[in-house]
């Protein structure tokens, strides 16, 4: 049987978490589909054809796919889900909103934030914040996965060429109705894509230092700009920054962290990084047990220093 990775995607490109959910269905064994389910997306098919490793891509072309709706994508899943022993989902804010309900609809049990697969029916997943792994074997005949990005290396976006195979759309289900939304337009790499990661945490003292100190940094390097839940409540930076158990999952090839003690809850969402550099004028910070370079310094002069050397 083949397993089936639902594509984020914008219509036109095809979004980087899925190359990592497709490097994850390559190893569950079989052929990888792709489901390219969306309004005018054919370039967004041409894209998902194109990723090493991908059989097939199949393309649900209707308005009512437009913008991922959990229903009327959910109900496009289930439509095929028969043909595929794996359905797979980037653990991203939409596959964790679609997966559950396909779950649900096809009555299987659903792995969440799969981390490793061991084997067709066996997945690793992190529980009580990354501090334990748990081995989960799936009977279902379809295991429903969502598969944390930052586990799996992602696979070539250039390469592959797969057929892409057009698909009957399903009917508008009329359960809910896209509105309209607001775009942040940054200059700066979006979070969980970014290779370089610059966060801040509490003791920034206010949003005016944290854009002062921090962003002459976080530019010399072309970083995205993160924080700890603890910024975030002070309101020195904004809620789309959270990096941690309830924020972003984040794996970048560098991450610096300025005046962040090391919460469990924040090294949850950030101890996967390639490397990890710690600011802390706290000898004792847990930040630094997962740091590979600690620095026990004021922050408001080692980053100023730091900048002024780059």
């Amino acid at each position: 049987m083949a397993a089936l990775v639902i594509a984020e995607h914008d219509n036109a490109s095809v979004k980087p978490a899925t190359l990592n959910t497709v490097a994850a269905a390559a190893q569950c064994g079989g052929d990888v589909h792709v489901l390219i389910a969306g309004a005018n997306a054919g370039e967004a098919a041409k894209a998902a054809a194109q990723i090493a490793g991908v059989a097939k891509v199949l393309h649900a072309d209707a308005p009512a796919l437009d913008h991922g709706l959990a229903e009327n994508l959910a109900a496009q899943v289930v439509a095929i889900a028969k043909n595929y022993s794996h359905i797979l989902f980037p653990a991203t804010a939409s596959g964790k909103n679609v997966a559950p309900r396909v779950a649900a609809l096809l009555d299987v049990a659903q792995i969440s934030d799969a981390t490793k697969v061991i084997g067709p029916d066996t997945f690793e997943r992190p529980i009580y914040a990354g501090n334990a792994i748990a081995t989960v074997q799936s009977g279902d005949a379809i295991k429903v996965i969502t598969v944390r990005t930052t586990g799996f290396d992602p696979a070539a976006a250039q390469g592959g060429g797969a057929a892409v195979e057009s698909l009957s759309a399903v009917a508008d289900s009329g359960l809910s109705s896209f509105q309209g939304s607001e775009i942040a337009k940054l200059d700066r790499p979006e979070l969980t894509s970014a290779k370089i990661i610059v966060s801040g945490g509490r003791a920034m003292g206010s949003s005016d230092k944290f854009n002062e100190v921090l962003t002459p940094l976080a530019d010399k390097l072309g970083a995205a700009l993160g924080a700890s839940r603890a910024a975030v409540d002070a309101g020195y930076a904004p809620n789309d920054w959270q990096v941690g158990q309830t924020g972003k999952i984040v794996a970048p090839q560098l991450y610096i962290a300025c005046g962040i003690s090391g919460a469990i809850q924040h090294l949850a969402g950030m101890k996967d990084s390639k490397v990890i550099v710690a600011i802390n004028k706290d000898p004792e910070a847990p930040i630094f047990s997962v740091a590979d370079y600690g620095l026990e310094a004021d922050l408001f002069v080692a980053v100023p220093e730091l900048v002024a050397s780059l």
